[in-house]
Order: C-alpha cells, then sequence, then structure tokens
C-alpha cells in the first residue's frame, strides 16, 4: 500500500492471471467503497514486502489465503509469518468517548472481519471497555491490526485494541450491556429497566433501547478514506441512533433537550446552564411556567443535545432523579418584554462561558461523564489545599481527597457522591477567586 498516493501494488500468482485481471477490468472499472479504482502494469517483476510498513498487508494477505484454502494461515515462507494470535477474544478500550458507542456499533463495526460470538460491554476506571469475541482468532487478528488506533467517529471514540488473556466469554443475558449471538434464547436479565445503573452512558439501562441491530445503519461505517475515522457519518446522527430515539437524519435532531423531575424550589436557569455546559454550549434554558420541575435547554446543536442527553439522564441533581428528553421544539422562545417577571427565561447566546466555542478546544477532549472527582483549573496564586476544600464542602458536601497539580493551577477534587461532585460544580464552576481568575470545574475520568 502507498498511503500518502491513495495506491497500492498487488502481485499475482502468474503473469497470465495479471493479464486476465487487467483485460477484465479495462473493460469493467471496478468501485472500492464507490470510488472508482484504475489498474495497470507495474514495472516492478515482484513485490519485496517490509516486515514493519506492510504488516497490515500481510495479515490481510494471510486471513484472505487461509480463508481461500479453508485453512488457518499460511506458513509460506513468503509470506511474513506473523506469530498465531493468542486469543480469539479483544479487549477494546474507547478513548474519548464523546459520543455514546454501544454493543451494536462495536458489532457492526468487528463483524467486518468475521463472525462476532459474544460481547461484553462495562465500565471500568470511569472508561468503557469491552470483550468481543470471534469464532476464529485469526479474524481477532486481523481486526485488531487494522482497528488498533482508529476513531469510531470523526476525531473521537478511539479504538484501543488488545488481545484479552481470556480465549471464552461467558454471557448470562443478552441485553444491551452483553450479549451472546449463538444464544438467542437467553434471557434479558432483570436489569433492564432499573434505575441503578450509572455506568458511561449515564442512563439507566433500559432508557437507551438498543436500536434495532439493522437501525438505518447499513454499512456505513466502513472506514472512511484518508481522515482515520471510521465513519462518514455525522456524529449526531450516530449518536441519536445509539440512544435509539431519532430516525438516523443527523440533520434532523433538534438541539433542544426537555429536562424534567426537576427540584422546582432549587433550579434555576443558571444551574442548568453550568451542568448542561459541561456537554454543549447552553444557548437558552426556559423553566416552564405551568410545570415549574421542567426545562427546555437549547444548545447549539443536536450533537450536543445528544451528548448531554447521554451523560445527564438518570442523574442526580437537587436530590432528585432528572430525566433528559429530546424536545420536539426546535428552538426556545424569549418572552415578550417586561412578560417574563419570575426569570424562567435565560439567553445565554452571548456567554463568554461556552467551553466548544473555539474549535480544536482542549475542551472537546476533557469530556466525561459525571463523576464524584472534580477536576479544577484557572486556579489562583497563593490558594491552598485548605481553602479549596472548605469552598467545596461549603457546596453542601463532604471532601474525601485532594491533589494538587505540579504547578497547583490545577487539582483534582473527590467527593463523596456523584450527586454531590454535580452540586459543586453547579455552584463553583466559574466562581471568582478575586484577581479576574475564575475557577473552571469539570467532571474528572481519573479517581485519587
Amino acid at each position: 500500500m502507498l498511503k500518502g498516493k491513495n495506491q497500492a501494488f498487488l502481485e499475482l500468482g502468474t503473469e497470465e492471471a495479471a493479464i486476465t485481471m487487467v483485460n477484465y477490468y479495462t473493460a469493467v472499472t471496478p468501485q472500492v467503497r464507490n470510488t472508482p479504482v484504475f489498474i495497470q502494469y507495474s514495472n516492478h517483476k515482484e513485490l519485496k514486502t517490509d516486515s514493519a510498513l506492510n504488516q497490515r498487508a500481510q495479515a490481510v494477505l494471510q486471513a484472505v489465503t487461509a480463508v481461500q484454502d479453508g485453512s488457518s494461515p499460511s506458513s509460506d515462507p513468503g509470506v511474513l509469518d506473523l506469530a498465531p494470535p493468542p486469543s480469539p477474544v479483544l479487549r477494546i478500550i474507547i478513548d474519548n468517548m464523546f459520543y455514546p458507542v454501544t454493543l451494536d456499533v462495536l458489532q457492526q463495526i468487528f463483524s467486518k472481519f468475521g463472525t462476532v460470538m459474544k460481547i461484553i460491554t462495562f465500565t471500568k476506571n470511569n472508561q468503557f471497555q469491552a470483550l468481543l469475541q470471534f469464532s476464529d482468532p485469526v479474524n481477532a487478528q486481523q481486526a485488531k491490526l487494522s482497528l488498533d488506533g482508529q476513531n469510531i467517529y470523526n476525531s473521537c471514540c478511539t479504538l484501543r485494541i488488545d488481545f484479552s488473556k481470556l480465549v471464552n466469554l461467558n454471557v448470562k443475558y443478552n441485553n444491551d450491556k452483553s450479549r451472546d449471538y449463538t444464544r438467542p434464547d437467553l434471557p434479558t436479565g432483570d436489569g433492564e429497566t432499573t434505575n441503578k445503573d450509572h455506568s458511561l452512558l449515564g442512563t439507566p439501562s433500559g432508557a437507551l433501547a438498543s436500536y434495532s441491530s439493522g437501525g438505518g445503519y447499513s454499512s456505513s461505517l466502513s472506514l472512511s478514506q484518508g481522515g482515520g475515522a471510521m465513519s462518514p457519518l455525522s456524529a449526531a446522527a450516530a449518536a441519536a441512533a445509539a440512544a435509539g430515539r431519532v430516525a438516523l437524519s443527523g440533520s434532523g435532531v433538534s438541539g433542544v433537550l426537555l429536562a424534567s423531575n426537576l427540584n422546582d424550589e432549587m433550579v434555576t436557569p443558571q444551574s442548568l446552564f453550568t451542568l448542561f455546559g459541561v456537554y454543549g454550549d447552553v444557548q437558552r434554558v426556559k423553566i416552564l411556567y405551568n410545570k415549574k420541575d421542567s426545562a427546555l435547554i437549547q444548545l447549539s446543536d443536536g450533537n450536543q443535545a445528544q451528548l448531554s442527553m447521554s451523560h445527564l439522564n438518570g442523574q442526580k441533581v437537587f436530590g432528585k432523579v432528572m430525566r433528559v428528553t429530546l424536545s420536539k421544539h426546535q428552538t426556545v422562545a424569549l418572552p415578550r418584554e417586561g412578560l417574563d417577571d419570575q426569570l424562567l427565561t435565560k439567553d445565554f447566546s452571548g456567554s463568554p462561558l461556552h467551553r466548544f466555542k473555539k474549535p480544536g478546544s482542549k475542551n472537546f477532549q476533557n469530556i466525561f461523564p459525571p463523576s464524584s472527582t472534580l477536576h479544577l483549573s484557572n486556579v489562583r496564586d497563593g490558594v491552598g489545599e485548605d481553602d479549596l476544600r472548605l469552598l467545596f464542602s461549603n457546596s453542601g458536601g463532604t471532601v474525601k481527597a485532594f491533589k494538587f497539580f505540579q504547578d497547583r493551577k490545577m487539582a483534582l477534587i473527590q467527593m463523596t457522591s456523584v450527586e454531590e461532585a454535580i452540586q459543586a460544580l453547579m455552584d463553583l464552576h466559574n466562581y471568582d477567586m478575586g484577581g479576574n481568575h475564575h475557577l473552571k470545574v469539570s467532571f474528572s475520568k481519573s479517581t485519587i
């Protein structure tokens, strides 16, 4: 493969085969992923494959040969002999998970390399992980070589893939956390609609009804050319599909959310702006006049709305479990002059506090689900651990642990629960520490 040039060399077994191929494809232009491919003779008589650079191509070649011969990969001296794969089970970690990645999405991507038998997903160290078992270790090896380091959606959700020490997975339930494709008769388990699960998607497992395996995805999760991302799908549409709520149109996803079951005595437009602002740039917030435990929150776009919904639905805020769904409204209307005497609606479109206005901002890489550990930055010189512990315990919680980073401008602070951390973030993000230093607070994936 000549990566930069979009070209490749292919050596066939005999010259006749090469002539037949060129003659055939001169008359019929072949298409690979909807792109025409042109074939001509090369000046090289044979290919020298440098093992380091061509490892991926060689693995594919071996796998193809194996499939053709119905055997396991060749140990023919002419082909690079990769060590036999240790296991049919891969361990998959997803970094920069700004959009929900579901079991179905993994199945779609990995089944391009062979039969996926079983998948188990779980959260460990605040990171989404999965174990995925192929029917054959060769397929696992091919998938690992092709997919490790790739992004599922443009510039996020990076796959980190290793072989697992397990060689066989034991799946008890078929639901949106685990599945055994060889045993459709397994029960779903009673965890389907319980509300105990503060997993990476931050919602009770039943609330993200996994979309049917077709899901309108077809095969659009093919590796897109060039960009290193696997999906030409807009990430918004993918997240929408993952949340099982929206047809896969992407553009049709409104940026407005409905938050309900709020604590109407405590909630304010400002507190919702701060909380939802962790996952997107909130433009407007309206607490409903006739139903003050509900609010409409308008974000910049459908991606941000999806992201906020997947992380915040089911979280405890001001002592009540908040529900977040997509609203049918396209925008939040502002009241006419003088009519909003209770200050229930607020326009934040000009706010300097938007975290995602600058394209490529570091904030995009630090989006994590609500967690009991908070990341503090922009700490003012001279402010010590005791000051910060006091500040955070005054927000009504208990500080369990604290750690400064080396430069003392950043720190981690751990509260006793996710609910306390949410409360502290709403109270203290942008807190004025004097001297024009405003404290920045976000959720952390680390623990202390």
